[in-house]
């Protein structure tokens, strides 16, 4: 069983301090035992889901020759006395497998089920090679799910608070953008440039397809950006001049039609009536209005 000194009532000595308790670096101390591989159980709830079979092989091959340098973080089995159940360190153990290795040097600890998550999650953001998203996933789930700050967080992962704050901020960009982040189609430096950008998706794709630098992304962007702002200013600019009478029928034909409508009076009796169609779908469903007239 762990060392009854590393029993705790919660999360409240701060993050840093359960980073400390858990020693993630996996440096070998006077607590460290062995244990059959057999005897250790995956965690459950562990968030990392997937492992390369080929990073894992590489492992395996690594563990092979030099054994198992960084021991394992474990706990007591939650409802099996005879086991422990990975904190930390389950590729290890999965490669350790692979290497048809017997025992592996753990460090047992014990920590509630809130704690195990978190540690989880720690290690992951410092050792898993995730990228952008996957990481900006984790801080927000650290900060959501324990209440860190952003402050906290870049203390206790040594990282600036700028670095996690621009990260973050990817996660307000539409998924399909995020989804090219991941896939190593966008950088991070790309994706931060287009945030604020009117349609994201479609400056992300002629990103893509003209393999744009972020120098040329970020003035492309700001471009877009200008143009969207200019162009709203003028629409308020000729509502505004506008009598009531005409917007409300803009409103009522935009409404019937489900497109943008916009009247503009010319003269003494004319004028332009403009409508706005999203897709060519649209498009087509205009036209058969119109001839069934």
């Amino acid at each position: 069983m762990a060392d009854p000194k590393l029993r705790k009532g919660g999360l409240g000595r701060g993050l840093s301090a359960l980073m400390a308790e858990v020693d993630l670096s996996g440096s070998p101390t006077e607590s460290t035992t062995t244990v059959p591989v057999e005897q250790l159980t995956p965690n459950p709830d562990q968030p990392r889901r997937s492992f390369d079979p080929q990073l894992l092989d590489e492992l395996a091959s690594s563990l092979k020759s030099r054994g198992v340098l960084q021991p394992l973080i474990v706990r007591p089995h939650p409802t099996d006395s005879g086991l422990y159940q990975i904190v930390a360190g389950e590729r290890r153990w999965r490669a350790a497998q692979i290497a048809q290795l017997h025992e592996v040097p753990v460090l047992v600890r014990d920590l509630d089920d809130t704690e195990v998550l978190e540690v989880a999650l720690i290690e992951n953001i410092q050792r898993a090679n995730l990228n952008p998203i996957e990481e900006a996933a984790s801080f927000r789930q650290l900060m959501d799910r324990f209440g860190h700050t952003q402050e906290r967080l870049a203390e206790a992962l040594d990282k600036s608070r700028s670095h996690i704050s621009n990260l973050l901020r990817l996660l307000n960009l539409p998924e399909q953008v995020q989804s090219w982040v991941r896939d190593g189609k966008l950088t991070a430096g790309h994706a931060r440039a287009l945030i604020t950008t009117p349609d994201p998706v479609a400056l992300a794709r002629r990103v893509i397809d003209r393999s744009l630098s972020v120098r040329d992304t970020e003035d492309m962007a700001r471009r877009a950006t200008e143009a969207a702002s200019a162009e709203k200013t003028d629409r308020s600019r000729v509502r505004s001049e506008k009598d009531a009478d005409t917007r409300a029928l803009e409103t009522d034909l935009s409404a019937h039609l489900r497109m943008r409508v916009q009247i503009d009076h010319i003269g003494q009796d004319g004028g332009r009536l403009t409508v706005t169609y999203r897709d060519l779908d649209q498009l087509d469903r205009l036209c058969q209005m119109l001839s069934a007239t």
